[in-house]
């Protein structure tokens, strides 16, 4: 190793580090490998800079991924040709003036995004402003051209060409041009969400020419959930506006809106979840995880709930300014957030009462849809009436047979047919009327417009374990002190963290309390666990609460003992049923939130309409 090695040297001061100031153009291309990571970041940094202008239209004009051109168009307020070249100078910003760095009611406010684009990219402005001619710069590395006349009716125009040009290692980094562009699409449509008064258009226009349409989404009118329900439908399709439910709720300046879909419409990944803070999208790691905590008790851990939430408050009781592309926000009080998304879900969710997903009807109607190619035979190609007449006398059974009442099948069981002046109100009820029992465990109802099919096992499970969690929620859960308690040994850091969240355990029925140094003692566990390895639980606790902020380790195994317990206590599969039992479960579902779906989140009914039935069999 050279003498003159830093590692070795007694004389540090021979290789002191020298403090330089940065020049502007280093510190702009620093501030674009923060801000600008791809395509998509300059996307989102330019729309956010449109809707904050004010405009109702946006048109974003993408070639090659986004990496040879992004082009945004919006009918906003525009920039004054005096102040186009101060907008491209660093930290310049329109939306805030310094003084309170909380007081935050736009996108954008740092001022970064378009002298960091300029820096790593050939980026042309054009503008104009009512009462001024429009104007046009344009910024090449960094270079920085003079203001110019040009030609443009309103709004403003802002070219991005060869990003990453001034900086070519960054292209090395970028994915396909397909990744590319569906990374810009999924970006503009989530701003599309969060605004759905505003019009928005993404074309792909690579090879020139007017391109092709890939996404569209027009200005939507009405009240706020109108829109935002119209929104959603363009974006998530309508079958997750269909099977969602309306959110709104409110708590210590903190309020919940938004839309959230049926356990039973829940997905193999989180791909549908879409959460935002006074309009900005985020993702957060206490969001996620109270939107994940609020379903837990309806969905298996291999399924995911899909949901477009919206939280606004006060901006100071949240700080956006803790991450470079501003994903990230920090609540004053976590608590009270993350409090107010799972209540708020559990709440919205149990209105719903038995409610079920319609997807589910699709996919039995998909499953029953019999796969022959030959062609179907319309009205005008069915035999004539008198021809039909004279097949049907023919067909008819002798007196001495049994009539179809008469008639049994092994795996199946019908009842006694009711008068229909009896039925009619059964039969306008949501469930409708038992009619039948197939296979000792579905129950086949008829209402008004259709049929429903009730799995009589997985709808009477979450029957009773709705009641035992009524009852263990009056009586509170029991607690089960340990003769000698378990000292658990962990880090400071683990100990802290899991002293903060004491109460709650507590009141799940899980006792822990400091026991000096770097350990916890644990001196009650809950009774209906029964034995259980104490530091093991108290460990997966700790990893919840260091992968989502929160921990329901303990109420998921209270609960899933619950299930069981419910499981065995349930109707079986292979029983006999009444017909008044039959009515008494269709009518206790009825008045029993949840019951829609098992403790899985399976379906626990399934509804088909008559309609439906009817073009099964072609009787359309």
């Amino acid at each position: 190793m050279p003498e003159d090695s830093p590692h070795i040297s007694p004389d540090r001061s021979i290789r002191r580090p020298v403090i330089r100031q940065l020049d502007d153009a280093a510190i702009n291309r620093i501030a674009a490998g923060e801000v600008v990571e791809r395509p998509a970041s300059a996307v989102k940094e330019l729309v956010e800079n449109a809707i904050d202008a004010g405009a109702s239209r946006i048109e974003v004009c993408y070639a090659d991924g986004g990496k040879t051109l992004i082009r945004v168009t919006d009918d906003g307020c525009g920039i004054a040709p005096d102040d186009l070249a101060l907008a491209m100078s660093r930290h310049a910003t329109s939306k805030i003036d310094g003084s309170d760095l909380l007081d935050i009611h736009t996108f954008g406010f740092r001022g970064e995004a378009l002298p960091s684009l300029g820096a790593v990219g050939r980026l042309t402005i054009t503008s104009r402003v009512d009462g001024f001619d429009a104007a046009v710069i344009r910024v090449a590395g960094g270079q920085t051209d003079p203001v110019k006349p040009a030609a443009l009716s309103s709004g403003t125009v802002v070219e991005l060409r060869d990003l990453f040009y001034a900086t070519p290692a960054r292209l090395k980094f970028l994915r396909t041009d397909r990744a590319e562009a569906q990374a810009i699409s999924d970006v503009v449509k989530r701003l599309a969400m969060a605004e759905p008064q505003i019009g928005f258009t993404l074309r792909d226009v690579s090879g020139g020419g007017e391109g092709r349409v890939t996404f569209r989404a027009d200005p939507e009118t009405g009240d706020m959930f109108d829109a935002l329900s119209g929104r959603l439908a363009t974006i998530l399709g309508r079958d997750f506006a269909e099977n969602a439910i309306p959110i709104d709720a409110e708590r210590e300046g903190l309020r919940l809106t938004g839309f959230a879909a049926l356990p039973t419409y829940s997905r193999g990944a989180a791909v549908a979840q879409f959460l935002f803070v006074n309009g900005r999208p985020v993702k957060d790691k206490l969001l996620t995880g109270a939107l994940r905590a609020a379903y837990f008790d309806f969905l298996s851990r291999d399924r995911h709930p899909a949901a477009a939430l919206f939280v606004s408050c006060d901006p100071h009781l949240v700080d956006v300014n803790v991450h470079p592309a501003k994903s990230e926000v920090r609540f004053r009080e976590p608590g009270v957030a993350r409090g107010l998304i799972v209540s708020g879900l559990r709440h919205a969710l149990a209105n719903a009462g038995h409610r079920a997903s319609t997807t589910v009807a699709g996919a039995t109607l998909g499953a029953m849809r019999p796969e022959s190619t030959e062609p179907r035979v319309y009205q005008m190609d069915r035999p004539s009436l008198g021809a039909m007449r004279s097949s049907y006398q023919a067909q008819m059974p002798a007196p001495e047979t049994p009539g179809f009442a008469e008639m049994s099948a092994p795996s199946a069981r019908f009842d006694p047919v009711i008068a229909p002046e009896q039925d009619a109100p059964q039969e306008a009820l949501p469930l409708g009327a038992a009619r039948a029992q197939v296979h000792e465990n579905y129950i086949i109802a008829q209402t008004e417009t259709g049929m429903v099919i009730v799995d009589q096992h997985a709808a009477h499970e979450r029957l009773v374990y709705e009641k035992l969690k009524r009852q263990m929620a009056e009586n509170g859960v029991a607690r089960q002190a340990l003769l000698i308690p378990e000292i658990v040994e962990l880090s400071m850091g683990d100990v802290a963290r899991l002293l903060e969240v004491a109460d709650d355990l507590a009141a799940m029925g899980l006792v822990i309390e400091p026991f000096g140094g770097d350990a916890v003692a644990v001196r009650e566990t809950p009774a209906i666990l029964g034995e259980i390895n104490a530091t093991a639980m108290i460990k997966d606790v700790l990893d919840e609460l260091a992968d989502l902020g929160d921990s329901n380790m303990v109420q998921a195994k209270i609960e899933a003992v619950l299930s069981r317990v419910a499981c065995h206590g349930s109707i079986r599969s292979g029983r006999w049923m009444r017909p008044e039992e039959m009515n008494a479960l269709l009518r206790e579902m009825e008045a029993t939130p949840h019951s829609g779906q098992c403790n899985h989140g399976r379906p626990t009914y399934v509804e088909l309409k008559l309609a439906d039935i009817e073009r099964l069999f072609g009787r359309t």
